[in-house]
């Protein structure tokens, strides 16, 4: 039998903590390794697989795409590509489109749009407000828009044109705001450094002083979008609308997408300026088109909201019954617990011994990020397993 995780240490770049398990195959939440061992997964492909994986929906699209055409360059027009663009704007407050491979693609495309912006309509305002502790990306400017050191500094001197300030700080980000401001970026809910959550009002007041001072609101919703809160897309639940966003991880299910959705007015590229080899192929859009049409038609967002808080409660209760659990926090199928010590890995192994995955975010908290179709039972099972884990520490 091939020791696969001996040949990842020959051939393969070491930039993966990994979690020792091989994995060939997945249905809906549980996926199975390479001798057979079945697991119940709260990983989802880090916030990917919204359906599960599988989903016969969208690999029946998939087939159907990949046995009609597959690649043409943007060049040409496509049909999957307009049908996506069409079914995102029609349930967003957004109406302008462009497809490419990935969440970091997105971001950049979004901070090109609002750079191009500030040329044209702020006097070449070049500046983009990010928060610390946000993840935007692994491309050097996403890098650099990433307000967390242990990212950047690896790689210095950062790429100019980013302004990291507090998060949920309104002041912090008047303060920041020049002339030379062209946008301010945010996640709706910050995933990679934990799964905090904005202040009440605070997204409202960064939208009110955008409006005011006539800069852009970026929202990435790259790991939020598509249901994950609860809501199709975050913003609906903090009741403001963006100018543009950023889109990728669950929007075709399992197969790599970006996208990122401006408001008309500041839809401002002109042919050329922008482009993508591969971005918004036939085969990846059919894959987006056929996910966010089950989303939709099956009101996946409201299982989400209503599993989300099932489990939410069980992890709640979870805390009050070992006191080295210091927190829970989450809303719809993104939830985090955190510990009083850096114990996150070894109760990562031990779940990974009884069949559950879940995800270390950080040295002391764990993530989790189930497909949004599990159920009351699959929450139950995932509580079951961590109960027990929890009991040995």
């Amino acid at each position: 039998m091939t020791d696969w995780q001996e040949l990842e240490k020959k051939y393969y770049m070491r930039t993966f903590d990994r979690i020792p398990v091989t994995l060939v195959r997945g249905q809906g939440a549980r996926v199975w390794d390479d001798r057979d061992k079945q697991y119940l997964d709260f990983v989802g492909g880090w916030a990917v697989n919204n359906l599960g994986h599988c989903h016969p929906e969208v690999t029946k699209a998939i087939i159907e795409q990949a046995q009609t055409l597959v690649q043409t360059s943007n060049q040409f027009f496509t049909i999957p590509q307009l049908q996506l663009a069409e079914i995102l704007a029609g349930h967003s407050c957004l109406q302008r489109a462009f497809f490419c491979n990935s969440g970091a693609e997105a971001n950049e495309g979004a901070v090109k749009l609002a750079r191009r912006y500030g040329k044209l309509k702020r006097n070449g305002a070049y500046e983009v407000i990010t928060a610390f502790d946000s993840f935007h990306g692994r491309t050097l400017a996403m890098t650099a828009a990433t307000g967390q050191a242990k990212f950047q500094e690896p790689y210095q001197p950062m790429p100019v044109g980013f302004r990291n300030v507090a998060y949920n700080s309104i002041e912090a980000i008047k303060a920041a705001t020049t002339s030379q401001t062209c946008a301010v970026m945010l996640e709706a809910a910050q995933g990679e450094s934990g799964v905090h959550f904005p202040d009440d009002g605070y997204l409202k007041a960064v939208r009110a002083w955008c409006d005011e001072t006539g800069i852009l609101l970026i929202l990435d919703e790259i790991q939020t979008g598509l249901g994950r809160l609860g809501t199709l897309f975050a913003y609906e639940q903090f009741g403001v609308e963006t100018d543009i966003m950023s889109l990728a991880k669950g929007l075709a299910n399992c197969v790599p997408f970006g996208a990122f959705l401006a408001y008309v007015g500041c839809s401002v590229f002109t042919p050329g300026e922008h482009g993508s080899t591969f971005g918004g192929n036939p085969l990846a859009c059919a894959a987006g088109y056929a996910t966010v049409r089950f989303l939709l038609d099956n009101h996946i967002a409201d299982n989400a909201a209503r599993v989300g808080q099932y489990l939410i409660s069980g992890l709640g209760y979870l805390r009050s019954r070992y006191p080295f659990v210091t927190e829970v926090r989450g809303r719809g199928l993104l939830a985090a617990i955190e510990f009083n010590r850096d114990m996150g890995q070894q109760v990562a192994l031990v779940c990974l011994e009884k069949g559950l995955l879940v995800n270390k975010v950080k040295p002391n908290a764990l993530r989790f990020m189930p497909p949004l179709i599990i159920g009351k039972s699959e929450a139950d099972e995932a509580l079951g397993i961590l109960d027990k884990v929890l009991a040995g520490f």
